[in-house]
């Protein structure tokens, strides 16, 4: 136990001094580099998430959500789901990477959820969304709209295929409590301060894994995922794969620029898997919850997997 406590902890710190020297070795590069992911995240991400960040938070602060979600009760019933997780997921899928686990931990902390509830909930919750999909991927880098629509709905299909199956498997709900919230003067300015906060919160993740993809693909870190890729792929969709298993945005921008029939099935896998950058996102509010990281990873590979594949065949 000692022996993985001090891996835990070593392991860390010896990839964060790796990337410090590296940056403070090739600054020109590196540098260069957390600036176009900045301009990344302003350009595709923020339009996308900040509005529906703010409506979330309102619709989850003043209590519309629960009372929304009061229809939906028997099928969440069916699934072994809390009532809530009706409007955890549709909040996911409007808003997007990191809305839906922020949700699930907001009904955590208003005792609507169980720490076994957040277990199941978390993996139907974890979507990108329609906004960054159709317009940012489909349309602005791949220059096809039809192209966002249709990986869209794979990334949907493969979420919530798996998702259902994990909630399934588990054991019956125990949460289904009211969060009883009462709106306040400071309710808007909360709700904007918070989605101020998550929104730049994005930002210094998407600059940062942009620097430390970067950094893997220069010193070969990456090397057996690029291999394993350019099998069947070739070799510069395996390091715009290797790059996007750090930071998806900036792999899918580089997946799209090489094209090719395996550009939208790879940036499919990319999309729904998050890359290092999301999944940390969405751990951060979902640790809390208890979730696993370790199975969340998992899971989250196994929706990946799927959607790439949908996405080879129906594309």
């Amino acid at each position: 136990m000692k022996f993985v406590r001090a891996l835990k902890t070593v392991v860390p710190a010896a990839a964060l001094c790796f990337v410090a020297a590296a940056i403070t070795v090739y600054p020109e590069r590196y540098v260069e580099k957390c600036l176009q992911g900045f301009a990344l995240w302003a350009e595709c991400v923020l339009p996308s998430l900040f509005p529906f960040m703010v409506i979330t938070l309102i619709f989850i602060k003043t209590g519309a959500a629960e009372r929304a979600a009061l229809p939906l009760k028997r099928v969440c019933g069916i699934l072994r789901l809390p009532p809530a997780a009706a409007v955890c997921t549709v909040i996911s899928v409007l808003s997007g990477y990191p809305a839906g686990s922020r949700a699930v931990r907001e009904f955590y902390d208003g005792g609507c959820f169980t720490a076994a509830d957040c277990r199941k909930t978390a993996y139907l919750c974890s979507t990108s969304g329609p906004l960054f999909i159709i317009a940012s991927l489909g349309f602005k880098m791949f220059d096809d709209k039809t192209a966002g629509v249709k990986l869209l709905c794979f990334h949907l299909i493969s979420v919530a295929a798996v998702g259902i199956i994990v909630a399934l498997a588990s054991g019956k709900s125990a949460g289904g409590k009211v969060m009883r919230r009462a709106p306040n003067g400071d309710l808007l300015y909360d709700a904007f301060l918070s989605a101020v906060n998550a929104v730049a919160l994005a930002g210094a993740f998407i600059a940062f894994f942009c620097v430390a993809g970067q950094i893997a693909v220069d010193f070969n870190l990456t090397l057996p995922v690029e291999k394993l890729i350019s099998l069947f792929a070739g070799e510069d969709c395996a390091e715009a794969v290797a790059a996007g298993l750090f930071e998806m945005t900036s792999g899918c921008r580089a997946l799209s620029a090489v094209g090719g029939k395996f550009a939208l099935p790879l940036c499919g896998f990319l999309v729904t898997f998050g890359g290092v950058s999301i999944l940390s996102q969405q751990l951060c509010y979902l640790i809390k919850c208890k979730v696993s990281c370790i199975k969340f990873i998992g899971v989250k590979f196994l929706q990946a997997l799927l959607c790439f594949f949908i996405a080879l065949i129906f594309q």
